[in-house]
C-alpha cells in the first residue's frame, strides 16, 4: 500500500468518528436493521407470476452461508469477487455474504461489453466470478481463458450448458451451512475482523471517457452516505421502494443499504420493461431513477393522449400547462389564485390522477441523480403531484454529495450538501467535496488519485458549479465537456442540451462545435410525437429516415429549436441542426450504462455527417 492511500485511509478513520450510534462496517449494518426492523417482507421478488418474499432472518441467514460457503473456497478477508449480474435478491444476499466476510466485491453492469468485463476482473485481481445464468455466461465466456486470476465461477441458476468449473449459489450456502454448524462462532469472527476503513467494495466507473477507474469505497464511506441520505429523507420501515436501477450503480446500491437500515419492504422491478408493470403492483412510496425514466414516462403520457384525439391532446397539453404554473407558485412561496387553484383541481381530477397511478398512486417522492434532469420535466411531476427530488454524486463521493429533500428544494438545483459533506467552489468554477463518503482513491491508479484531490485533501468532482445565496448546487456542466468555438468563446452543451430537450418532439440531442465556427446539434426525435403531428398535418411520412429527411419536419425542428434557445447569448445559439434516424443506447456504445452520453464515441460514429453541417454552411455563406 503507497503513503498517499494510506493517507487517505487515515484521514477517512477522522471522518467517521462522528459516527458514534450508526453501524461501523456494513456487516453490522446488515446485521443491526435486520435485528431492529425484522420483516417478514424484506426483500420481495416476483417467480410464475407470483410475488415471493425473503424474511429479515433468512437474508441474514443465506448472507453467512455466504460469507461462509466463501471462506471454504479460501476467500479471505480483502479479496476480490465479480458480480455480473441483473438486481435480484441473489444479488443483494451475495453483497451482504460478501460485507459479512470482509470480501470485496466488484459489480460490472451487464450492459458492458466482453472486453471491459475481462479487463475489469484482471483489473481487480477478482477470484470467483458470480453469474446469473447460461446466457450471460455464453456472452462473456470468450473473454474467461484470458481471466487468469479467476477460480471459480458461481451461478444464480441452475440451468443445462454451465462450464465444468462452476458451482450453484444454492450449493455454495449449504457448503457455508455445513461450516456454520461445525462452528457456529466462527461467522462472528469473520464479522469482528472487519474495519471501517477496509474496502467494502471496487466500482469501475463507467466513464465518458477514457479508461475505467476501479473506486475504493469504504465501510465507512458507505455508512456515512447512508446515514446522513437516511435523514434527509426520513425513510421508514411504512416505505415501499422498488429497485429498478442496477445495483452496479454505487446510487441504488447505497439506496439498497438505506432501505436495510430503514426497514423497508423492497420491491425489484422484473426488468426495465417490466417496470411500468410492477409499478401498479407493487404501488411504492419511494421510487429511484435517472432523468431519462422520468422524461419516457412523460413521453408516454404525452403520446398517449395524442393517439386519443385531438381533443384529448388538447386537454392534456392545457393541464400540464396549469400544471407547471401551480408547481412554479409553489416553488417559489406565491399565492395561488384561486382560478388556478380552481383549474388545477379540474386537470388533477382529468389528467394527473391517471399520471400518479402510472407510478402506483402512491409516491411520496422521487430521487434522481446520475445526470441533468430538466426544470421542464421537474415542474411538470411535481405540478401532477410526483414529486421529483433531483440529486447529485458521484461513484467516487459513495455517492451523494447534495440532494433536494422535502425540507429545502428548489428547481433547477441539485440541493443543498448533505449533512456532514463540505462543497467548495474552486477558482475555475470546479465543485470540490469534503466529507467521510470520499473515496478512499482509484485501485492500482497512485497517479489518477493524487489528479483528483487537491494538496489541502478535497475531491476535484470534475463538475462545474455555483452554490447560490441559500446554499443550492447548481451544476452548470462536466469540466471536460466544456468546448471552445473557433472565436474562442468557451460553451457548456449539457444546460443547452436540457433547453432543446423541452421540445415534445426531441427525444435526444447532442451539441456539437469544439473548435468550430459554431455550436450545431445531433437530434433524435420522438418519432411517436412526430407521427401523431404527420397525421395532423396530413403529410404521408411513415419511416424514421422519411421522417428526418422531410422539409417540413426539418423546419419543425429549426422552430422549436430557435424558441427554445432564443435567450441565449449569439455565440452559443444552435445554427444547424441534423436529425438522426437511430436512438443512442448503452449497447451501440454510445451512452454509459448510467445513460450519461459518450460524447467522443458520438462525434466519432456521425464524423461525416458533422462535416457536411459545416461544409454545408460554408457553401450557403452569400458570396
Amino acid at each position: 500500500m503507497n503513503s498517499q492511500t494510506e493517507n487517505l485511509i487515515k484521514r477517512g478513520v477522522e471522518r467517521v468518528s462522528y459516527l458514534t450510534d450508526a453501524p461501523r462496517t456494513l456487516a453490522e449494518l446488515f446485521l443491526k436493521g435486520a435485528t431492529k426492523n425484522n420483516r417478514a417482507d424484506a426483500l420481495n421478488y416476483k417467480k410464475d407470476g407470483e410475488w415471493k418474499k425473503i424474511s429479515s432472518d433468512e437474508m441474514i441467514a443465506r448472507g453467512e452461508n455466504i460469507a461462509l460457503g466463501l471462506y471454504s473456497l479460501g476467500v479471505r478477508r480483502g479479496d476480490r469477487i465479480a458480480l455480473l449480474a441483473a438486481n435480484s435478491p441473489d444479488w443483494t444476499l451475495t453483497d451482504a455474504g460478501c460485507q459479512l466476510a470482509g470480501i470485496v466485491d466488484v459489480p460490472i453492469y451487464t450492459t458492458l461489453a466482453a472486453g471491459a468485463v475481462c479487463y475489469i476482473i484482471n483489473d481487480s485481481g477478482a477470484r470467483i466470478f458470480f453469474l446469473q445464468d447460461a446466457e450471460t455466461y455464453r456472452r462473456i465466456k470468450e473473454i474467461l481463458p484470458g481471466c487468469k486470476c479467476l477460480e471459480k465461477l458461481v451461478f444464480f441458476e441452475r440451468e443445462d450448458g454451465l462450464p465444468e468449473n462452476s458451482i450453484l449459489l444454492g450449493d455454495l450456502e449449504k457448503t457455508g451451512a455445513k461450516l456454520k454448524e461445525e462452528n457456529p462462532e466462527f461467522i462472528k469472527k469473520l464479522i469482528g475482523a472487519i474495519e471501517p476503513n477496509d474496502v467494502a467494495t471496487l466500482i469501475y466507473t463507467s466513464g465518458t471517457t477514457g479508461e475505467p477507474k476501479g473506486v475504493m469505497l469504504s465501510h465507512a464511506n458507505l455508512i456515512a452516505n447512508v446515514m446522513n441520505a437516511t435523514a434527509e429523507f426520513s425513510f421508514t420501515a411504512k416505505d415501499v421502494p422498488i429497485s429498478v436501477l442496477p445495483f452496479s450503480h454505487v446510487f441504488e446500491r447505497s439506496g439498497m443499504y438505506v432501505y436495510i437500515w430503514s426497514g423497508a419492504a423492497v420491491f425489484y422491478a422484473e426488468s426495465i420493461e417490466r417496470a411500468a408493470d410492477n409499478l401498479r403492483e407493487v404501488h411504492p412510496t419511494v421510487f429511484v431513477g435517472v432523468p431519462r425514466i422520468f422524461e419516457k414516462a412523460y413521453a408516454r403520457a404525452k403520446v398517449k393522449a395524442a393517439q386519443g384525439s385531438a381533443t384529448k391532446e388538447k386537454i392534456f397539453d392545457w393541464a400540464i400547462e396549469i400544471g407547471k404554473t401551480y408547481a412554479y407558485k409553489v416553488e417559489h412561496k406565491q399565492p395561488i389564485p384561486r382560478l388556478l387553484a380552481a383549474k388545477h383541481s379540474i386537470a388533477d381530477y382529468i389528467v394527473f390522477s391517471k399520471f400518479r397511478e402510472f407510478f402506483g398512486g402512491r409516491l411520496r417522492l422521487c430521487i434522481t441523480g446520475g445526470a441533468a434532469i430538466s426544470d421542464e420535466i421537474t415542474l411538470i411531476f411535481n405540478g401532477a403531484g410526483v414529486r421529483i427530488m433531483q440529486g447529485y454524486g458521484l461513484t467516487e463521493t459513495s455517492p451523494v454529495v447534495s440532494t433536494n429533500s422535502p425540507m429545502a428544494a428548489r428547481v433547477g438545483t441539485v440541493g443543498k450538501p448533505i449533512h456532514n459533506v463540505a462543497v467548495r467552489i474552486a477558482a475555475d468554477g470546479e465543485i470540490e467535496v469534503s466529507g467521510a463518503n470520499v473515496m478512499l482513491g482509484y485501485y492500482n491508479k497512485p497517479a489518477a488519485t493524487r489528479e483528483v484531490f487537491t494538496e489541502d485533501g478535497w475531491f476535484r468532482t470534475g463538475d462545474i458549479g455555483t452554490i447560490d445565496a441559500d446554499g443550492f448546487l447548481k451544476i452548470t456542466d462536466r469540466k471536460k465537456e466544456l468546448f471552445k468555438t473557433s472565436g474562442g468563446k468557451y460553451i457548456a452543451p449539457s444546460p443547452i442540451e436540457q433547453l432543446i430537450k423541452g421540445s415534445r418532439f426531441v427525444n435526444q440531442v447532442v451539441l456539437i462545435g469544439n473548435e468550430r465556427k459554431f455550436p450545431a446539434a445531433l437530434v433524435v426525435p420522438n418519432f411517436e410525437q412526430l407521427a401523431s403531428y404527420a397525421k395532423h398535418k396530413n403529410l404521408d411520412i411513415k419511416t424514421p429516415d422519411e421522417f428526418c429527411m422531410h422539409p417540413r419536419i426539418v423546419n419543425l425542428f429549426e422552430r422549436q429549436v430557435g424558441e427554445l434557445t432564443k435567450n441565449l447569448s449569439q455565440y452559443e445559439r444552435v445554427k444547424q441542426i441534423r436529425l438522426l434516424e437511430n436512438e443512442l443506447t448503452v449497447e451501440s456504445g454510445e451512452l454509459t450504462p448510467t445513460l450519461k452520453i459518450k460524447r467522443r464515441v458520438v462525434e466519432e460514429k456521425y464524423r461525416e455527417i458533422i462535416e457536411k453541417i459545416y461544409i454545408d454552411a460554408e457553401k450557403e455563406k452569400p458570396a
